[in-house]
């Protein structure tokens, strides 16, 4: 396990979850929702990509390391500091949002296979930037555009999240914001893999 990985992790899905939070319960808010994750994950893309990766996503951490790009010993780390970020978020906008806005909830399969397929593009970009298929300094701007996209192909039938961990910080938690999400990714991040990286070669560490 890496420390400062981890740490970076938790602070990450915290911000991340955190922004949810504020485009959720103030509607005025000059950003949209989906533009204000995009710009969010795109800085901290750069300011913690070099020190792990930047995944605040269990779904992505699992689908990274499905295709050997993350060791296996930082899995399980990694996501319980992404659940535990998003858990802190959801604390503190509790404390900080008095009148919430509930969001609708629900267990329905339409709902996970929504989120299914933002997940799938959002992963399918990050392997991509994995294996190198993209320049250092444009992986936040992609990175983060992928994400607003993403959430727009999920928006049809879900909150557009895309990450179990978010789901839980910004009070979008059910079934469906954890199979969805996982089920997508692993499958946007093998595409990626058999696409992008030559020969589709298997690296997996650990």
């Amino acid at each position: 396990m890496r420390p400062r990985a981890v740490a970076a992790e938790l602070v990450g899905t915290f911000a991340l979850a955190f922004s949810g939070l504020i485009s959720i319960h103030y509607a005025d808010f000059p950003i949209p929702g989906p533009a204000l994750a995009g710009l969010t994950l795109g800085v901290l893309v750069h300011l913690l990509g070099p020190v792990s990766g930047c995944l605040l996503n269990p779904a992505v951490t699992i689908a990274i390391w499905s295709i050997g790009k993350l060791n296996a010993r930082d899995v399980g780390a990694f996501i319980v500091a992404q659940f535990a970020g998003a858990g802190l978020a959801l604390a503190l906008g509790r404390l900080l949002f008095t009148n919430p806005t509930p969001l609708p909830v629900d267990a329905f399969a339409g709902t996970g296979v929504a989120e299914l397929l933002g997940a799938a593009l959002l992963a399918f970009t990050i392997a991509a930037v994995f294996m190198d298929r993209i320049p250092t300094r444009l992986t936040g701007a992609v990175i983060g555009g992928t994400l607003v996209v993403g959430i727009a192909w999920a928006a049809h039938g879900s909150n557009g999240v895309l990450n179990p961990a978010v789901a839980l910080g910004i009070g979008s938690f059910s079934l469906p914001y954890v199979w969805g999400p996982v089920v997508g990714a692993l499958a946007g991040a093998h595409l990626s893999r058999y696409v992008c990286e030559p020969g589709g070669r298997k690296t997996r560490g650990g």
